[in-house]
């Protein structure tokens, strides 16, 4: 198994195609966001082209209204990398998102293992009215009683850590992508602008107009700061420079986890002009050992 992570913009999904059509492997999506299916230009979710026909998972399993959490991903990461090396396939797991990352990889448990909450002395409003202490603007139906049960329940239970443990409970070797600071901040500005250009304006809108105020779009740079621009707090200038500032806050905060967290990471500086020669750095790291 081998492990890409390494701040937003930097070159992972580029060099995970790359290693996957070496080795014959198949991919598995480690970034929060790209969880959610209609985030698409704002998260930088690899395209089927980009795909290049590896196959890969994780990616699109929920809706931008759910609540998906770190829980989630261990759960549903650990039963792909069990299905995957049943099928006897090599595996290349790639993100950003260095709490997902640990989550299914090493020890990390939660205080869930109770059953779940059926909340049967509460009625519907009731539950919502709970819910909305945790999400104020949650869009589940007042109808809707199993899909407010388990969001509450995801709340109360799921996001409690019990232990943060450094045991991994795989073998594999973790890859990190790096650039100096300022070459980063520009890529960053620079793919900004980009998806200004691909339409993100569009996407963001889409959601907006569907009135959808989700975790997700109150967490997700390129959406929030959007969201700003069109409730008029904003103008479209601001809100694009707020992207670009908070992207770069945010890769700082990445760099700080992972070099936190992951003290075996094997570092590469990623060759923006000659990118093989990265590719080729890698591997010859890969089979070293």
């Amino acid at each position: 198994m081998i492990v890409i992570v390494g701040p937003t913009g930097v070159g992972k999904t580029k060099l995970s195609i790359e290693l996957a059509k070496k080795y014959h492997a198949e991919i598995i999506n480690a970034d929060s966001m790209q969880v959610y299916k209609g985030l698409n230009i704002g998260t930088a979710k690899v395209t089927e082209s980009e795909k290049e026909n590896i196959p890969h998972h994780l990616l699109d399993i929920c809706g931008v209204e759910e609540l998906y959490t770190v829980y989630n991903y261990q759960q549903d990461c650990r039963q792909k990398i069990e299905q995957l090396e049943q099928q006897h396939k090599n595996i290349i797991i790639v993100g950003g998102t260095g709490l997902y990352i640990k989550a299914a990889l090493y020890d990390y448990r939660f205080k869930k293992e109770a059953k779940l909450n059926e909340y049967l002395e509460l009625s519907n409003e009731e539950i919502s009215n709970r819910i909305k202490q945790y999400e104020p603007n949650h869009n589940v139906h007042i109808n809707n009683r199993k899909r407010l049960v388990r969001l509450l329940n995801k709340y109360e239970q799921n996001l409690i850590t019990e232990k943060t443990g450094n045991h991994p409970l795989y073998s594999f070797k973790m890859i990190g992508l790096t650039t100096d600071r300022k070459n980063l901040y520009d890529r960053i500005d620079i793919r900004v602008d980009k998806m200004i250009e691909d339409g993100l304006i569009m996407e963001v809108k889409a959601l907006y107009d569907r009135n959808i105020h989700s975790k997700a779009i109150q967490t997700g740079i390129g959406y929030k700061e959007l969201y700003d621009y069109f409730d008029g707090t904003l103008d479209l200038q601001e809100a694009i420079n707020n992207i670009k500032a908070n992207s770069r806050h945010y890769a700082k905060r990445q760099y700080t986890f992972f070099k936190n967290q992951f003290p075996n990471i094997k570092w590469f500086e990623t060759n923006y002009l000659n990118f093989d020669e990265t590719v080729n750095e890698v591997i010859c790291y890969i089979e070293g050992d």
